[in-house]
């Protein structure tokens, strides 16, 4: 069984919808129920008795457009786990970005990040060689680039409290910085957070890491330790955009890809190609009047 759910443009729909119908047919992916959502009318049920994932995806997308999706071998549930990247997912920028822009650096840190998220180079050497380009920086900076740079993305504060509501537990781990992590946790409500640690000695940067490194292994195995927490039957919901979620985003019952590179996009049974996180709400099949605002 496959379920399917997609916010689809409505002008048009019961066309695209009876062709999309046929080519999925001719891919042994016959459509079993197709409707909107009755207790949230702005997403579009799919079921099939069976099919490919990535076909039925790559057809829906042909016929409906890159629109905000997700597939599931299930009934689709509200989650009981939610964990999520931090930069480019839950905020809007990249924190070591901005940060090196403060040291002159920006340019060849975000050259570098960007490689990174597309899986090009690998994470920690990665890490350690931006990390290594802000040494001397003062510790100031980081408050003032906080302030003046980091933005939530929109619908993040919703979307973590609206779950939050339904008893859903909120963990944020990044690749990216506790000392922006933590005040973003707070702003956004999520009740862990897991990251690394920029090494400071009297106020000033050491170009250093402190600890352990925070990676694409730390994201799976936070998710699974949460999850043996949860016991057996949890759902897990996990969002990212980068390479380095992959291991998580695989993990989860629903991955979603948030505006992600192209490798997590394929690893993602799900996706939101918006500016909105929000609408994950509504793919969970949570109506727009139940939402806790942020």
């Amino acid at each position: 069984m496959l379920i399917a759910r997609l916010i689809a443009e409505q002008e048009g729909l019961e066309t695209r919808l009876d062709a999309a119908s046929a080519a999925l047919a001719e891919a042994d992916a016959p459509v079993a129920m197709a409707a909107m959502l009755d207790f949230c009318g702005e997403a579009l049920q799919i079921s099939f008795p069976h099919g490919d994932r990535a076909e039925v995806a790559r057809i829906l997308t042909e016929h409906f457009g890159p629109c905000d999706m997700l597939i599931a071998d299930h009934e689709i549930e509200v989650p009981r786990l939610f964990v999520s990247d931090m930069d480019s997912t839950m905020i809007g920028q990249e924190c070591i970005d901005e940060l090196a822009d403060f040291a002159g650096f920006k340019d060849k840190v975000a050259s570098i990040t960007e490689r990174a998220m597309r899986g090009e180079i690998e994470f920690e050497a990665a890490l350690r060689e931006r990390v290594a380009l802000l040494e001397g920086l003062g510790e100031f900076a980081i408050d003032r680039c906080f302030s003046e740079r980091i933005r939530p993305t929109p619908g993040a504060r919703t979307l973590v409290q609206t779950l939050r509501v339904r008893g859903c537990r909120t963990v944020l781990v990044t690749g990216g910085f506790h000392h922006f992590a933590d005040p973003v946790a707070q702003q956004l409500g999520f009740e862990r957070v897991v990251g690394n640690r920029l090494a400071v000695d009297n106020g000033t940067l050491t170009g250093k890491l402190a600890g352990r490194i925070s990676d694409a292994s730390t994201k799976r195995e936070t998710l699974e330790e949460e999850r043996e927490k949860l016991g057996e039957g949890a759902r897990i919901l996990a969002t990212g955009d980068g390479a380095n979620d992959i291991p998580m985003i695989g993990a989860a019952d629903y991955g979603i890809a948030y505006r992600a590179k192209p490798a997590a996009q394929d690893a993602a049974n799900g996706r939101i190609v918006g500016e909105d996180i929000s609408a994950i709400l509504l793919l969970l099949g949570i109506p727009r009047k139940e939402w806790v605002e942020g």
